[in-house]
Formats: structure tokens, C-alpha cells, sequence
């Protein structure tokens, strides 16, 4: 994949490029937007699949290729600067709009939130002062208000921050949580829970957290009560609702019983399944989470947002208090009196961009229920998915998808007798990615021929002929084919063709 160079270049004494903001700004974005559109096109053509063939050395090499210099002594212009590196990297991209790009909780976007997305950063508000965001600020505060009355429906005065995601949001609702319990607080997760919370935890200077054991990636309740029976001090409690590697969602009722018995605080880490909220026929799997004192969500997940877009919710506004700021210069004491909005609390960040924009044109445009559709939408295609691998006579399926992701393994693969797993003893290779030193319960029978190198083998292959982008995932000390659908768009016969791709990869 190759782009021509324009001849014409933009010499240091050229005119002043123009501006995306003001009046005039339209009309200087109009002819760029359209060479922007036509490179995103040609490039996602060339490509013609999921990924770029060839892997890693042949992309950069093609990268490397269109860059030519990377800060020339002349510019070449807008246009042909736009053309040549949109059309690289669309040709160089993982595309999560292609149905056979599957391996992580990364969405293909909604086209009108990337409409919206392009207005933020026209207009460029930063939400860290009022006078820099007016009406971007009202909006937030809108927002995230009726988001938050979704995670905590009876809340007295429910509210969110808006971050970059799960792991921004877990963060804080660990500082949320150290400044309200002071430095000795305890942090007690499933061996299911996202890297984040270990890395929060270590990041704010707490105590390394308590894993519980968490079968089948479910923390396990006989476990966990015994663990909040032996600790003293303040606790805090993360229970996860869609884990990374497989979905599933935590029995949260059951613990936030066990919170209350203990007087434990409960952390909810929703960023996967948080949006099951918008659909009636689902919701009921996330019964119990309006009983978290901090809730995160992540609509570039199951939102179809542009990163970055995450959520942490609180019942109470009042709860967000520890994170109040003041810098003269955004929020002095006086222009607060006054009655400007003070916005520097909310958020450990300072410049930070409008993401609720994009967020609250998808809500207005899609409302609740077309939400909810898409939701319902990929979670049958998960379904599915699992029925395909079901009937496989080569294929193992690990369990039937809770959300949208499902692992299986071939059946037949040739290989070595993998390592015995021992019930509630630590395996090597059966931490899941993002639980380091989980432990497991009652795994499944292994399957004695297959080699996980068969796997990892046939999923690279896959990768590097650019057919298919399929995740991988630890369970039950085995390795897994994970597949994360996310696409609504995908049809049956995807699937067929991703199964086939599958099992042509593994049958070699």
C-alpha cells in the first residue's frame, strides 16, 4: 500500500493554515473532511480484511514507507499530509468494524458519536473551568446525573465523573474510598478482577489487596466470607460485572449482603457489563449493583463510543467531595461565590476533553431502547457463536456466554497432555490476563491431546495473514480462543466463516 506525494508544498512563508473553531471554521474543515473520508475509505479497501497481513515487521516497514520524514524542513500541504497518513493508518489498522475483528473489549464506533466527536475537538472546550467550557459544562453535569440515577436508581442525589475508562474509574473509586477510610483501608477482589484495582491499590500507596478464589471466574461468596471475617480495619470490596476474559458477572446481591454483615464497602467494576442497564431484557443480570457505593462504567464498551468515554457513579454528589480542588487561576474562591460552576473537582485531571458530548448526542439519538437493542443485538450473536462451536465436532466450548464474549479450543489438536490442575492451588498458566495469581476451583476436564502452543500458534497465524484478530485467554489451566463480539452488524455467516478459519488454522 503505497501513496503518491503531492508535488505542491506549504513553505514557512505560506498564508496562516486556518482555523477548525469560529464561523469560519466549517467551511476550513469542509474539503479536508472529505479527503479525510476518502483516505479512511482507500485505506480500509486496500487492507481489504480485519488487519494488515504480513505482521509486525511488514506494518512498520509500510509505516515507515508513508512517514518518510517525520518533521520535513518544507510541509507538504494539508491535503496530501492528511491523505498519506489517514490512508496509512486505516490500511494499518485493526478495524473492529470488520466482523472478524474480535479479540478485545475494543468497539467499533457508533458513525453518529464520531460525528460528535469531531465537533468536541472543533470547538475544543476544557472541562477544568467555566469559562473555558460553558455550556460543554452543563451538559456534563446533565449527563452524568441521569447516568448515574441508571447504576443507583434510589440514590439521593446520584452522580458520575467522567474518565478515560474501567481503569481510570476504578482508581478513583479506590481514592474515593482511602480518603473517606484513611491509608490502612483493605482492598479485598476476586482473582477475577481487572489488573487495575492491584495497580490502583499500589498507586495510592494501600496494602496489596486480598484475592478470593474465583471458579469458573466468579468470585467464590464461602471464600470471600471467610476472608471478610478474619480482616479488621476499614474494607472495600470489588466485585466485578464482565470480566475481560470471560464475561461473567460476579453474584453481586450475595456479596453486597456480605458487605453489610461485615460493614465492608462495595465497589462495582461494571465496565463490560455496566450497559446491560439500557436493556429491559437483560438488566436483571446486574441486580444488586445500585447496593455499590461506586459504580464504574465504560461506554466504549458496550456503549459503541470513540475512547475515551468511562464513568464512575455514586449514589450521593457528596460522595465526590475528596476530590475538590482549587487553583486561582480555574477556580478562585470568589468567581465560586459568584456562583461560576467549579469543575476542577471533578476530575484528577486539569485539561481534559468534552467526551460527554459525543456520549449525550448518542443518548439523544439512539435513546434508551435503541441502546438496549444493540445490546440484546450482540449478546445473541455471542449465543450464536456458542451454538457454532457446540456443533463443531472440533471445537470445545468453555461455557456459555454471560455477555458477549466466548472462549473455545479445538478438540482434535495434536499435542503434549497439559499440566494436572489441582482444585484451590495456584496454576501457572491459569491466572486469567488480568487476574495475576488467581487461583481456580473445579476446573474442567482437560482434553488430553490438545497443546495449548496450538493455540497461541494458530492464533498468531491468524494475525499475521491478517484474516482474523481473535484474543486469547487463561481458564481452567488451559489456554483459550477468546471472541469478544461487540459488532452489530455481524451476520451468521461471519461466524460460519470465522468457525471454518478456526478450525482450517488448528486442523494443520
Amino acid at each position: 500500500m503505497t501513496s503518491s506525494p503531492r508535488t505542491t508544498r506549504c513553505s514557512s512563508t505560506s498564508s496562516t493554515p486556518p482555523l477548525a473553531g469560529g464561523p469560519q471554521g466549517a467551511d476550513a474543515l469542509r474539503p479536508l473532511l472529505g479527503t479525510v473520508l476518502d483516505a479512511l475509505r482507500d485505506g480500509a479497501l486496500a487492507r481489504g480484511g480485519p488487519l494488515p497481513p504480513g505482521g509486525p515487521e511488514t506494518v512498520t516497514a509500510q509505516v515507515r514507507r508513508a512517514l518518510a520524514e517525520v518533521l520535513p524542513e518544507t510541509g507538504t500541504g494539508a491535503e496530501e499530509a492528511l491523505r498519506t497518513l489517514v490512508t496509512a493508518l486505516a490500511y494499518g489498522a485493526a478495524d473492529p468494524a470488520h466482523p472478524h475483528c474480535a479479540a478485545h473489549l475494543h468497539t467499533p464506533p457508533l458513525a453518529v458519536a464520531v460525528a460528535a466527536d469531531l465537533a468536541a475537538s472543533a470547538l475544543n472546550p476544557s472541562m477544568d473551568s467555566w469559562d473555558q467550557a460553558p455550556a460543554a459544562s452543563t451538559l456534563e453535569h446533565l449527563v452524568t446525573r441521569e447516568l448515574a440515577t441508571l447504576t443507583h436508581p434510589t440514590g439521593p442525589a446520584p452522580d458520575a465523573l467522567v474518565t478515560t475508562g474501567g481503569t481510570e474509574s476504578n482508581h478513583l473509586a479506590l481514592l474515593l474510598a482511602r480518603e473517606h477510610h484513611g491509608p490502612t483501608l483493605q482492598t479485598v477482589c476476586g482473582a477475577n478482577a481487572h489488573h487495575s484495582v492491584r495497580r490502583a491499590a499500589w498507586l495510592l500507596g494501600l496494602p496489596e489487596p486480598v484475592t478470593v478464589p474465583a471458579p469458573g471466574g466468579r468470585i467464590d461468596l464461602t471464600a470471600l466470607a471467610a476472608v471478610l471475617t478474619d480482616l479488621r480495619g476499614p474494607l472495600l470490596v470489588v466485585a466485578t460485572a464482565g470480566t475481560t476474559d470471560t464475561g461473567a458477572i460476579d453474584p453481586l446481591p450475595e456479596i453486597a449482603d456480605l458487605c453489610d454483615a461485615h460493614g465492608a464497602v462495595l465497589h462495582v467494576d461494571a465496565a463490560y457489563g455496566g450497559p446491560l442497564l439500557f436493556s429491559d431484557t437483560h438488566r436483571a443480570l446486574l441486580t444488586g449493583l445500585d447496593r455499590a457505593r461506586t459504580v464504574t462504567l465504560d461506554l466504549h464498551k458496550l456503549g459503541w463510543q470513540p475512547v475515551a468515554a468511562g464513568l464512575l457513579a455514586v449514589p450521593d454528589t457528596r460522595l465526590l467531595d475528596a476530590l475538590a480542588h482549587t487553583a486561582p487561576y480555574l477556580n478562585p474562591d470568589d468567581d465560586t461565590r459568584a456562583g461560576l460552576p467549579d469543575l476542577l473537582g471533578r476530575s484528577p485531571r486539569t485539561s481534559r476533553r468534552p467526551d460527554i458530548l459525543k456520549i449525550a448526542v448518542t443518548l439523544r439519538a439512539l435513546g434508551r431502547t435503541g441502546l438496549g437493542h444493540l445490546v440484546d443485538r450482540v449478546r445473541t450473536t455471542a449465543q450464536q457463536l456458542a451454538d457454532l462451536v457446540e456443533k463443531s465436532p472440533h471445537l470445545d466450548l468453555y461455557e456459555r456466554p454471560t455477555l458477549t464474549t466466548v472462549l473455545f479450543r479445538p478438540t482434535d489438536a495434536p499435542g503434549a497432555t497439559p499440566p494436572p490442575v489441582t482444585p484451590g492451588v495456584p496454576h501457572p498458566a491459569d491466572a486469567p490476563t488480568d487476574a495475576p495469581g488467581a487461583t481456580r476451583g473445579t476446573p474442567h476436564t482437560p482434553t488430553p491431546t490438545v497443546d495449548d502452543a496450538t493455540v497461541a500458534t494458530a492464533r498468531r497465524e491468524l494475525l499475521t495473514q491478517g484474516l482474523a484478530v481473535l484474543g486469547r485467554a487463561h481458564a481452567d489451566g488451559r489456554l483459550w480462543f477468546k471472541v469478544t463480539l461487540l459488532n452489530p452488524h455481524t451476520t451468521p455467516t461471519d461466524l460460519d466463516t470465522l468457525i471454518a478459519l478456526v478450525e482450517g488454522s488448528t486442523a494443520r
